[in-house]
Formats: structure tokens, C-alpha cells, sequence
């Protein structure tokens, strides 16, 4: 059973401030996609990784991945204009055997291999599954700064990554997204309108996707917490 796993990187990342795309930013001298794709690159569940980026990042990422050696097999994917079109350029470039597809965000690089591994044993079962946390705050639903309703805690979960399909149920989605001109900010959104279940697993707060500076800081705490552990072991981070 082939699995690709899709880690779309062709965002500009204007909420950092900065001119460098957050997925390029490093921590530890290493760009944060470098330590997202190590984590992908050790689990023995996926088969190869296609990471998708900007025209323009294409050399970049280029030289930052023959740098890295990974272990395992890479494509750089040309991007496109959203999140969406570079995951269904990635899906189109995916191998013919591939039957689950897997799609992380590249700036979530504390993902573990344990979680990987059981979002892609649950899209294997059913067919469509992701990661999720429950919300610690109240939520309420507003229009035009005006409450009109509170939604019950015990009901709602902060979508994360990675989330993993068979892969012609998610090719199916995506086409039929284009079809239809609707935009989805994760791929569970665009399953979802087919009818489809999607499975939610435990995921973790530790699990951020590093978006804004005052991310940085954490993220950087992380990363130092990951090298000492690993150090500790005799083994590399992306073990972890």
C-alpha cells in the first residue's frame, strides 16, 4: 500500500511580518519545513513525501533538501495560488499506485511519528481521518461583532494535521471543489461535502503550526527540548 505524504509550503506567510516565508524561517539553522519533512522521512508508514512551493522558492527548497539527504524519497511540487490548488497539483503528481494520501502543514514540524502512524491506521479503516483537539474556550458564533449564539464546547475540536484519505476519495473532493468553485481551508472540509465521515483522533497542544513571532519563542523551546531528548537516547530528533 503506497502512501505519499503532501506537505503543501507555497504560502507567502504575510502574518510573520517578514519577508522570508515562515516555512524558509529556521530554528536550530534549520528551516522549519527541514524539520517537518525529517519527522515524515522517519516513519516507516509513508513512501514518499511531495512538498509543494512558490515558483520562486523552488531553487531554495531545492538546495535546503539535497543539503538535508533525507532518507526518504522527495518531489518538489510546483505550487499554486492556495492551499488547495497545491494539494491538487500534488495529488496529480502522486505515483499511480498511491492509495492514502496523507497532507501535513509545513510549519507543524512537532508532529510525532506515533501520531502519523495512527491518522494513516484510521484513514485506512475508514476511509478519511484527522487530527484534533478539544477547545479549552468558550466559542461563540457572531455576525457583524453581534453574539447570535454559543456553541457547546463538548461539540467542537480544533482541527490539526496531518490528515489522511484514501487517495481517490480525496482526488474525488478536490476535483469536485474546483467544479464547484468552493475553498476550503483543510482538506477534511472538502471530504466532508461528499457525504463522507471523517474520523477525529487525539492530536496535541504541542502540535502548533508556527504562524505568527509570538510562535517563535515556543517553537524554538521545543525544538531545544526534541535535541536534548534525542541526545539523551543516542538517536535523531526526527525519531521523536
Amino acid at each position: 500500500m503506497n502512501t505519499v505524504a503532501i506537505i503543501p509550503a507555497a504560502g507567502a506567510g504575510l502574518r510573520m511580518g517578514l519577508d522570508t516565508p515562515k516555512q524558509f524561517l529556521a530554528l536550530e539553522s534549520v528551516p522549519i519545513f527541514i524539520h517537518t519533512l525529517r519527522k515524515f522521512a522517519a516513519s516507516d508508514a509513508v513512501d514518499e513525501i511531495l512538498l509543494g512551493v512558490r515558483p520562486a522558492d523552488l531553487d531554495r527548497a531545492r538546495q535546503e533538501l539535497e543539503r538535508e539527504r533525507l532518507t526518504k524519497p522527495w518531489r518538489l511540487v510546483t505550487g499554486g495560488a492556495s492551499r488547495q490548488q497545491t494539494v491538487a497539483i500534488a495529488l496529480a503528481q502522486a505515483p499511480s499506485s498511491t492509495e492514502i494520501a496523507v497532507v501535513h502543514d509545513a510549519v507543524r514540524p512537532f508532529v510525532t511519528l506515533e501520531q502519523i502512524q495512527n491518522v494513516l491506521n484510521a484513514a485506512r479503516q475508514t476511509g478519511a481521518a484527522i487530527l484534533g483537539i478539544p477547545s479549552v474556550d468558550t466559542v461563540k458564533q457572531v455576525e457583524r461583532q453581534i453574539v447570535i449564539g454559543t456553541i457547546p464546547r463538548e461539540r467542537i475540536v480544533l482541527a490539526q494535521t496531518p490528515q489522511a484519505f484514501r487517495y481517490t476519495l480525496l482526488t474525488e473532493a478536490v476535483t469536485r471543489a474546483a467544479q464547484d468553485g468552493f475553498m476550503a481551508s483543510d482538506e477534511s472540509s472538502l471530504v466532508e461535502r461528499l457525504g463522507q465521515e471523517v474520523t477525529v483522533l487525539m492530536g496535541s497542544e504541542r502540535n502548533i503550526k508556527i504562524t505568527k513571532p509570538s510562535d517563535l519563542p515556543l517553537a524554538r523551546l521545543y525544538i531545544a527540548q526534541e535535541r536534548d531528548l534525542a541526545q539523551r537516547a543516542g538517536c535523531s530528533p526526527s525519531d521523536g
